[in-house]
């Protein structure tokens, strides 16, 4: 964990706040995904990143505020690796699979499955935080995948009347299998199964993406 060295007398410094603000985000992460949203208090936040809880509302505004900014910066550290996937060329069903597999490595890390398990315990409680997940970096994946199966349709590669319905479709279909297994659904898939797992969705769907176009 970070540490700030206190300054005596007069405002902190740019770097001591950046840091401050690091703390506080890496000690959020830890109690969140371990002990969950509403387990997690304030004070307990503040204990331990050894600060006031005065200092802690100077930089959000309550709990949940925080939760978001943790969510976002999670984002921020698994989104890039997918996007960059997204932008290498290639046939679709190849760039498909590599999407795929980068996907599969973010969502079965252990952050990502505490992360999901802490929206499942909290769903009915604080509905706010599937919504903070959801606009901070699944919509996100969702647009960018749709806008690549746009492009293979506009190409005649492909036969897709709603490429964002399609998009979440895929999503769903690399996901759903594995991240189950992860969270305790049956036995986890090992990495030659992930492979044959990922080769073959990706085959399945777009089996169902050459079809015929849909009369208008």
């Amino acid at each position: 964990m970070l540490t700030v060295a206190p300054r005596r007398g007069g405002r902190p410094s740019r770097l001591q706040t950046t840091q401050l603000q690091e703390t506080i985000l890496e000690v959020g992460t830890a109690l969140f995904l371990t002990h969950g949203f509403g387990a997690t208090s304030i004070e307990a936040i503040a204990a331990r990143a050894r600060i006031s809880k005065r200092t802690f509302y100077h930089r959000f505004r309550d709990k949940a505020d925080l939760f978001e900014a943790v969510v976002r910066r999670l984002i921020g550290r698994w989104l890039p690796p997918v996007e960059a996937r997204l932008l290498e060329t290639g046939p679709i069903d190849e760039l498909l699979r590599r999407v795929a597999g980068q996907v599969l490595v973010v969502a079965l890390s252990p952050e990502a499955l505490a992360l999901h398990r802490v929206l499942l315990a909290e769903a009915q409680r604080f509905p706010q935080l599937a919504e903070v997940m959801n606009e901070a970096g699944a919509r996100k994946g969702v647009e960018r995948v749709a806008a690549l199966l746009a492009r293979e349709t506009e190409a005649g590669r492909l036969a897709i009347a709603d490429s964002r319905f399609a998009a979440e479709q895929f999503l769903n279909m690399v996901l759903s299998g594995p991240q189950k297994r992860a969270l305790g659904f049956g036995q986890p898939l090992n990495t030659a199964e992930l492979e044959l797992w990922t080769r073959s969705t990706v085959e399945l769907f777009l089996d169902g993406c050459r079809g015929h176009r849909p009369r208008s």
